[in-house]
């Protein structure tokens, strides 16, 4: 396990960039992002450790980055004081581009995979937006009306982005579709609804809507979305058939789920990260093409070497499956191996 001390600043955010397997950047925000500034961080992993080949600071706390799939030197990030700011890592101190039409704290950013050329964000002022590196304005805005946490577009089709909110709600949009009233919203289901009764099962109790935190989709399984958040649980959908409810349900966490991400080379496993301060890895359980059964997930092993909130995590794309990399309010960025903590 290597290790990286990001002093003064609590860690928000940490990504693997998507053409070297030995560089990071992590978001990061002084006084645990209450107030202060932020600081993006490109870190480089050496055989001498993890080593900091720069950084940038800026006027508000940052929250989220994504880094371009078109650029290899290129990072977005998400701002406290409603700005999306876009680095270039071969320039020193400034941004190469700034947008601000955001009205509160911008939480998430996540670049087109399919499309590559744009980008979302959502902010607690109860909207997604969706930039191009190339305009100094916003392409297309899409309200949902509550603080939304989370927006991802979809790694399967570069028309398609979801997002969760503080009501609870997962929303699919589809930017083929008429902007019309829906403002190309498709689809709309809350996260807490129970499974439908299943074969062999008793139907269960509802439980009350708490905010949602964090999604991410399914690499190989284009119709899957897992979703957690302040209720502890991490559920997992399959948005053909949204009123099935979750196909499947995984506890275990004590406290709120901060980050979730599906792995990149298997099909049934994801990592999440929470406010218990530990990473924890999971499997939904055996695919069976049948929505009428709950699948049967299960935790696989969690690391627990983190003294705070756990608040980023990712895969690495490259080399031998299992790398990840997480950060959090200890000042800590990690680099670990997920089968290192795997149980049987």
């Amino acid at each position: 396990m290597l290790e990286f001390r990001t002093q003064g600043f609590n860690g928000y955010a940490v990504k693997y960039s998507p053409f070297f397997d030995s560089r990071l950047a992590v978001a990061s925000a002084a006084n645990f992002g209450l107030v202060g500034n932020g600081r993006l961080y490109i870190l480089g992993l050496t055989p001498q450790g993890i080593v900091a080949e720069k950084w940038f600071d800026t006027q508000d706390s940052l929250y989220d980055l994504s880094w371009s799939e078109i650029h290899e030197n290129q990072v977005v990030v998400a701002a406290g004081d409603g700005s999306i700011k876009l680095f270039d890592i071969a320039l020193d101190e400034f941004p190469v581009q700034s947008w601000h039409e955001h009205k509160r704290e911008v939480f998430a950013v996540s670049w087109n995979l399919v499309g590559k050329d744009t980008f979302c964000s959502s902010s607690w002022d109860g909207c997604i937006k969706i930039w191009s590196p190339q305009r100094t304005d916003s392409l297309v805005t899409l309200p949902t009306h509550s603080c939304t946490y989370s927006a991802a577009y979809s790694p399967h089709n570069s028309s398609i982005l979801s997002s969760v909110s503080s009501d609870s709600y997962l929303r699919i949009f589809d930017l083929r579709s008429p902007a019309s009233a829906s403002n190309h919203l498709t689809l709309s289901f809350p996260i807490h609804t129970p499974p439908k009764a299943r074969i062999g099962l008793a139907p269960q109790a509802g439980v009350p809507p708490t905010e949602a935190l964090t999604h991410d989709w399914n690499k190989y399984r284009d119709t899957i979305v897992a979703v957690a958040g302040v209720d502890r649980l991490i559920r997992t959908f399959d948005i053909r058939a949204p009123d099935q409810g979750p196909i499947a349900i995984l506890p275990g966490h004590d406290y709120a789920v901060r980050r979730l991400t599906w792995s990149p080379h298997l099909s049934d496993v994801l990592l999440s990260a929470s406010y218990d301060m530990t990473c924890r890895v999971w499997s939904d359980g055996p695919r069976e093409d049948n929505v009428m059964t709950l699948a049967e997930g299960r935790e696989l092993g969690r690391m627990e070497r983190h003294t705070e909130f756990v608040t980023g995590i990712d895969w690495c794309l490259f080399g031998a499956e299992g790398w990840c990399a997480s950060c959090g309010w200890d000042e800590r960025v990690l680099v670990w191996d997920v089968r290192a903590i795997m149980g049987p």
